[in-house]
C-alpha cells in the first residue's frame, strides 16, 4: 500500500472520530440553556419616585392692571429687592388727580351747608323755646283775666285782648315748630349730600391710588412684562386685566413638580427628598415635600380635571412641592429642576435585581410540577395560598424568580416590598445566598421549570471587541 493511501485512511478515520465527538458534545447539550445568575443578598433599600418641574417661591404674585391710564414711569428693574409698599410703577394721573381736586373742593363745600344747616337748626330751637315762653304767659294772662271778668273788674275788651294773645302765641309755637321741623330735614339733607361727597372722594383718591403702583410683598422683582409708553387696562368679568410684572419672596423657595398618577398614591408630606437643577449641574439640595395635591391634572394642557367635561384616558400628574432647605442666591423662578422623593427605605433585607422577576400562568407551573414529578424533581414552589375556585388557571399570573437546583431550574413565587432604582425587596420565597436566573432577557422570558442550563457569568462582549 502506498505512503498516501495511509495517510488518506489516517485522515479520514480522524474525521470520523471527530464527527462523532461533535455530534455526542451535541447531543449532550441539547436543550441546555446559558444563563447568568447571582446570589440573593442583603442590602439597604430606597423607594424613589422622580418627577420633574420647576422653581418656584413659596410665595410670588403677579401684578395686573386696576384702572385705565398711559405707562409715564417704571421705576424698579428685573433683578431689584423691594419692600411691601416701595412705588414700582406710575400711570398718567391728569384726569384722576384733577376729580379728586373737584370731589375736595365739592366735599368742603358740602361741609360748609352741614355747618349752615345746624346753625339755622340752633336758631329755630332756641325760637321754638321762646315762643313756647311766650305762649306760657299769654295763658297765665289769660286765665287771670277770665277771673277778672267774671268778678266784673276788667271790661270785657281787656278780656278779649288777653284771649286773643294767648291764641296768637298758641299759634306762634305751631309755626316755630314746624319751622324747625323743616330746618331739621334740611340739616338731614346736607348731611346725607356731605356723605355722598366724601364717598365720591374716596371712589377718587381710589382711582388715583391705581395710577400709582406699589409692592405688595417683600421680595424680588422677578418678571416686567410692560414698557413705558404702554396702556393699561383693568380686568373685567373672566378676563385678567393687563399683566404688569411678578414679584417673587425668595426668602423660601420651593420646587413644584409633576409627578405620574402611578406614584402619587406613595408620595406623603415631610418626605425628603433630593433636587437637581439644570442650571447648577453636579450638586444636589435637599428637600421635603411641603404639599400633595389632590386633583390630577392633564399632562398636555395642565387643566384639572374637574376643569374639563369631556372624559379622557390620557396621562394626569399630580402637583407636588418641595421645599428646599438651603437654597442657593442665585435661584430664579422658572429653572428646571428634577426631584428624587424618597417614599420608602429599608435597611439590611433581602433584595434580588428587578430584571429578575418573572410572570408564569398557574397553569403552565402545574403543568411544569406535573412533569417534574415524573421524573423525581421539583420544578414549581408556590405559596400555601390558592387562587379561588372561579379564576381561570391562564389569566391567573404569578410573580416568581428562577432558583438554580443543580444544573436545573426552579420556579419559585416570591413576594416582594419596595422597589429600589435597580432591586426590589423579597419578604418571602427566598433566603439569603439563594442562586438566583438574572439573564438574559430573553432567556428570562422563554425559560420554563425544570430547565437544564449552562450557568455563564463572564461579562458580554462589547460591540468594539468583536469588531477588533
Amino acid at each position: 500500500m502506498k505512503t498516501w493511501h495511509k495517510v488518506g485512511i489516517g485522515v479520514g478515520g480522524l474525521v470520523v472520530a471527530g464527527g462523532i465527538v461533535l455530534y455526542s458534545v451535541n447531543q449532550a447539550n441539547k436543550g441546555v440553556v446559558t444563563v447568568q445568575t447571582a446570589k440573593v443578598a442583603k442590602q439597604d433599600l430606597t423607594s424613589v419616585v422622580t418627577a420633574s418641574g420647576e422653581i418656584k417661591p413659596e410665595t410670588y404674585t403677579n401684578m395686573y392692571g386696576e384702572g385705565f391710564g398711559k405707562i409715564i414711569g417704571i421705576v424698579v428693574k428685573e433683578g431689584d429687592h423691594v419692600k411691601r409698599g416701595d412705588v414700582l410703577l406710575r400711570l398718567e394721573n391728569v384726569q384722576p388727580s384733577a376729580d379728586v381736586d373737584a370731589q375736595q373742593a365739592g366735599l368742603n363745600s358740602a361741609e360748609s351747608a352741614v355747618q349752615s344747616a345746624e346753625a339755622n337748626y340752633r336758631a329755630a330751637q332756641a325760637d321754638v323755646t321762646q315762643r313756647k315762653a311766650d305762649l306760657e304767659r299769654a295763658r297765665l294772662d289769660w286765665e287771670r283775666a277770665q277771673g277778672l271778668y267774671k268778678d266784673g273788674l276788667i271790661p270785657k275788651a281787656d278780656f278779649d285782648k288777653a284771649n286773643s294773645a294767648y291764641q296768637g302765641a298758641d299759634a306762634a309755637v305751631d309755626s316755630s315748630s314746624a319751622r324747625l321741623q323743616q330746618l331739621r330735614a334740611e340739616l338731614d339733607r346736607s348731611r346725607s349730600l356731605h356723605e355722598q361727597s366724601r364717598a365720591l372722594l374716596t371712589r377718587s383718591r381710589d382711582v388715583l391710588r391705581k395710577t400709582t403702583y406699589t409692592a405688595p410683598i417683600d421680595g424680588v422683582v422677578s418678571f416686567i412684562a410692560v414698557h413705558v409708553g404702554e396702556n393699561v387696562v383693568p380686568g373685567i368679568q373672566n378676563a385678567n386685566g393687563s399683566f404688569l410684572m411678578t414679584l417673587s419672596d425668595m426668602s423660601v423657595v420651593t420646587a413644584e413638580v409633576k409627578v405620574d398618577e402611578t406614584d402619587i398614591i406613595s408620595v406623603r408630606k415631610g418626605q425628603q427628598a433630593d433636587v437637581t437643577i439644570d442650571a447648577i449641574p453636579g450638586k444636589t439640595f435637599k428637600g421635603h415635600v411641603a404639599e400633595v395635591g389632590t386633583q390630577a391634572v392633564l399632562r398636555t394642557s395642565g387643566l384639572a380635571t374637574t376643569q374639563t367635561t369631556a372624559g379622557t384616558q390620557e396621562a394626569k400628574d399630580f402637583k407636588v412641592v418641595i421645599t428646599l432647605e438651603n437654597p442657593p442666591d442665585s435661584l430664579r423662578p422658572g429653572l428646571s429642576t428634577t426631584a428624587k422623593i424618597k417614599t420608602a427605605e429599608r435597611k439590611n433585607v433581602l433584595a434580588i435585581p428587578i430584571q429578575t422577576l418573572a410572570v408564569r400562568s398557574r397553569k403552565d407551573l402545574e403543568e411544569a410540577a406535573k412533569e417534574a414529578s415524573k421524573k423525581g424533581g421539583t420544578a414549581v414552589t408556590l405559596a400555601a395560598s390558592k387562587p379561588a375556585s372561579d379564576t381561570d388557571p391562564k389569566k391567573d399570573e404569578i410573580q416568581g424568580v428562577f432558583v438554580v437546583r443543580g444544573n436545573k431550574v426552579t420556579f419559585v413565587q416570591v413576594e416582594t416590598g419596595i422597589t429600589g432604582v435597580t432591586d426590589i425587596e423579597v419578604l418571602g420565597g427566598l433566603k439569603e445566598n439563594d442562586e438566583i436566573i438574572t439573564g438574559s432577557y430573553k432567556v428570562l422570558r422563554t425559560l420554563r421549570p425544570n430547565a437544564t442550563i449552562k450557568v455563564d457569568n463572564k461579562a458580554p462582549k462589547k460591540p468594539e471587541d468583536e469588531k477588533s
